[in-house]
């Protein structure tokens, strides 16, 4: 049997935990190549779901993991007009983007 150390323990006991996963000031290629790349590894879970999802039953309704997917590349083409306004500006661009996980107790 393997023992938790104390860090780990305590880490475990909380209900929730913030992880700053992007912070820092960047070049606009820089923080699209940064943006892009979290948005494409959302959208290509998403892809996956809607792939398993559809193998266990090609009547499932796809239209909620659809409409996440068009969001997120929504979302993608408002980054790239961001960007390109800062490098029509010649600026940099700060990134501060703070991951949030917490348990969920389910009651049914």
């Amino acid at each position: 049997m393997t023992t938790m150390n104390l860090e780990t323990q305590m880490q475990l006991s909380k209900s929730s935990q913030n992880i700053p996963l992007i912070k820092g000031i960047f070049t606009p290629s820089e923080a699209l190549e940064v943006v892009m790349a979290l948005l494409d590894q959302k959208i290509n879970f998403h892809q996956k779901q809607r792939l398993q999802k559809w193998e266990l039953n090609h009547k499932s309704n796809l239209k909620e993991i659809d409409d996440r997917i068009q969001a997120l590349e929504n979302d993608k083409q408002l980054v790239k007009n961001f960007v390109n306004t800062a490098k029509g500006l010649q600026t940099k661009v700060t990134i501060n983007g703070l991951l949030e996980i917490a348990l969920v107790t389910s009651h049914s």
